[in-house]
């Protein structure tokens, strides 16, 4: 697991498998772990590497329900959840779908955990809207596509935007929700991007402003042309490896079941 630290406020903490990104943001005396890491042993350091930076931990946040990004409890097990509301009705209407899916990552890499990943409490955030830290205020915006559920966090003082699994600089646009919302998130975030120093995808590298920007109009290209002709779109020539093309053909899938319906 690699840390990098981005701002005096933020951390941004990256899991050995998929690039996954969990990110600490700090506000005086409170800080709060947006995401997580994926291994046992990266979630176990993480108490420690958050307490030797000196931030104080608060509470757990996680962009969606995609169960890579909501093992913080398994580092933090008293801490309670906070998602925006369509994520918490997503975890409330299929309580086991991450539990059985970590099963089955773990079962597949012959990974053993010290306990078995429990939800607990579940705070529903207001999004759009804030979310307190401190004496400051995070920023929670829509981010629906990718899933049907999720929220990009934005901390306006850090110049910090986390986006969950959009504007990845390794994976290409997974449209497992409708695609006209994910344009519209991707068009949220462009205008967050102006405003940000630093954008954190849920995959990959933290992202200068130039860079996501970039990333977003190719993301946004993409999703345009599988909307207009799914059968027709290629993967983008720098994500031409195997897992890639078969995320492509998988939202090629998905594309085209959408308009059989």
């Amino acid at each position: 697991m690699r840390a990098i630290s981005v701002h005096p406020d933020v951390i941004v903490l990256t899991s050995r498998v998929w690039q996954t990104t969990c990110t600490v943001i700090r506000s005086g005396e409170e800080s709060f772990v947006i995401d997580s890491p994926v291994y046992p042993d990266e979630l176990e350091l993480l108490p420690t590497v958050v307490q030797q930076a000196g931030f104080h931990f608060t509470g757990l946040l996680a962009t969606h329900g995609d169960w890579d990004h909501l093992l913080g409890r398994l580092a933090f097990p008293k801490a309670a959840l906070g998602v925006s509301e369509t994520t918490a009705a997503r975890l409330r209407g299929t309580p086991a779908e991450a539990q059985r899916e970590l099963r089955d990552f773990d079962d597949q890499h012959y990974v053993m955990r010290p306990q078995p990943l429990s939800l607990g409490q579940i705070e529903a955030l207001p999004v759009p809207g804030f979310c307190g830290i401190g004496e400051r205020e995070l920023e929670l915006h829509p981010t629906d596509g990718h899933t049907a559920d999720g929220m990009a966090v934005f901390a306006e003082w850090a110049g910090v935007l986390v986006c969950g699994d959009y504007l990845s600089p390794v994976e290409i646009p997974i449209i497992r929700g409708s695609p006209t919302a994910y344009l519209a998130t991707l068009g949220r975030l462009g205008q967050l991007v102006e405003r940000a120093d630093w954008v954190v995808p849920g995959h990959g590298e933290p992202l200068d402003r130039a860079r996501a920007a970039a990333i977003a109009g190719e993301h946004r290209d993409y999703v345009e042309a599988m909307i207009a002709d799914p059968v027709a779109v290629r993967p983008p020539v720098a994500r031409g490896r195997p897992e890639q093309r078969r995320l492509h053909a998988a939202n090629v899938d998905r594309l085209k079941e959408l308009r059989r319906a």
